[in-house]
């Protein structure tokens, strides 16, 4: 009942980000905003739907339980929900799932930005353990922290040119450093 629920929850709350990141990119693209590295992101929706397929498959077939130091795991996930909310906070309507990036925008470098430049995928990093651990889908947790670092090792270089090429990104976070 618990895993239910819990499921049910992230269910949520991940349908209403893309509801949200749906409305930020249109808002964007109006404005001018220009979407790079499309041909992996059906990669990353589908890497995302195969970790919660994973971690069901897992703990039903495997008969896995919460585990005995829940709270601990708990107490994690709830902060980096707090997390998820600051860097969508942060963004605001440059917030999305895919990378949309409008020429000459400002560069956002408050919140976590200030100390990191992609706060919002060590997040999804953190997610992928710790619901896994949660429920000690051990074999979920190692399989999608290794596609997510795939996943992110293609998509982070693509974001970073982007907005080097096309907003004052490079000199924000220089600045940034000192």
């Amino acid at each position: 009942m618990t895993l239910l629920l819990f499921i049910t929850l992230l269910a949520v709350q991940r349908l209403s980000e893309l509801v949200l990141a749906r409305y930020n990119e249109e808002r964007l693209k109006v404005k001018g905003g220009l979407e790079f590295g499309s041909s992996h992101y059906p990669w990353i929706v589908l890497m995302h739907l195969g970790f919660f397929s994973s971690f069901i498959a897992e703990i039903n077939f495997l008969e896995k339980n919460v585990s005995t130091i829940w709270p601990f795991w708990l107490t994690l996930f709830l902060l980096v929900q707090i997390g998820r909310v600051w860097v969508i906070t942060s963004l605001g309507p440059y917030w999305n799932t895919k990378i949309i990036v409008l020429p000459d925008a400002e560069v956002i470098a408050k919140g976590p930005y200030k100390y990191v430049k992609h706060p919002n995928y060590i997040i999804v990093a953190t997610e992928i353990l710790v619901i896994s651990l949660l429920y000690n889908a051990f074999i979920t947790a190692i399989l999608f922290t290794c596609l997510n670092a795939w996943a992110m090792s293609v998509r982070i270089p693509i974001e970073e040119r982007a907005l080097k090429n096309l907003t004052s990104y490079s000199t924000v976070f220089l600045k940034n450093k000192k």
